[in-house]
């Protein structure tokens, strides 16, 4: 089989994927792992009611998920998102007879409120728990998309992969002279883990005209960051 020629007409090089004796490549693999304080706590609430009349069902419902609006927007910068997700207002029929009685009516509203003060925490979830027909799920502890624990992993994967090649090369008793190619590999999410720090608990201004059940001590889970890299370089050739 001929070799292509280049527009010059002098033969094209061969690809050699392994490097040459002139200058041979070394690849690695760089990884990082940190483990962070989250930076935001997520709580779902379902808010709920039920009775024979639709009508009636439905203003109980609407006064309910007022109610928890409400104490959630009392934290105030506490909260960095509230969103009203799925609403459903569902008949039961009765359980004998014909046609279409209805037993009871069943309404719910789900809502997702995100938090960046968990000191603030333990004490709305405490207060949601404590109202009728109301479900409070989670938290769930995570890091924000850009958080700086992510550039940080990443540049630690690099560190590790240059230090890596480095040490490889110095083994040889020569050096590197160039990166050819460096490759991330992906970024995992963060893992949860078993929590460690205790939060303090904080009352709002509401609180003292209703002395309710004690606020919840939470404790945030750490997040674990992970970030790899491939990386290739070519380095001085080696006495061997």
């Amino acid at each position: 089989m001929s070799t292509p020629d280049t527009p010059s007409g002098a033969p094209t090089p061969p690809t050699v994927p392994y490097g040459t004796p002139d200058a041979p490549r070394i690849a690695v693999r760089g990884a990082a792992h940190l483990e962070v304080d989250p930076d935001l706590a997520r709580i779902a609430i379902t808010v709920q009611a039920r009775g024979r009349d639709r009508r009636a069902t439905l203003d109980d419902l609407t006064r309910r998920n007022a109610t928890v609006l409400d104490l959630v927007k009392s934290c105030g910068d506490a909260v960095e998102r509230l969103e009203t997700g799925a609403f459903t207002i569902t008949p039961e029929p009765a359980r004998h007879g014909r046609g279409e009685r209805v037993r009871t009516h069943h309404g719910t509203v789900h809502l997702i409120a995100e938090l960046t003060d968990f000191t603030a925490l333990g004490e709305l979830t405490t207060r949601l728990a404590d109202l009728d027909l109301t479900r409070v799920d989670g938290p769930w502890w995570t890091l924000r998309p850009d958080s700086p624990a992510h550039r940080q992993a990443r540049q630690q994967a690099v560190r590790e992969a240059v230090q890596r090649a480095r040490e490889y090369a110095e083994a040889l008793g020569t050096t590197l002279t160039a990166l050819i190619e460096l490759a991330d590999t992906g970024t995992d999410a963060p893992a949860p883990r078993p929590p460690s720090g205790r939060t303090r608990s904080m009352s709002f201004a509401a609180a003292a005209e209703d002395a309710g059940p004690g606020p919840l001590d939470l404790e945030p889970q750490r997040q674990h960051v992970h970030a790899e890299v491939d990386a290739r370089f070519t380095m001085a050739p080696p006495v061997l």
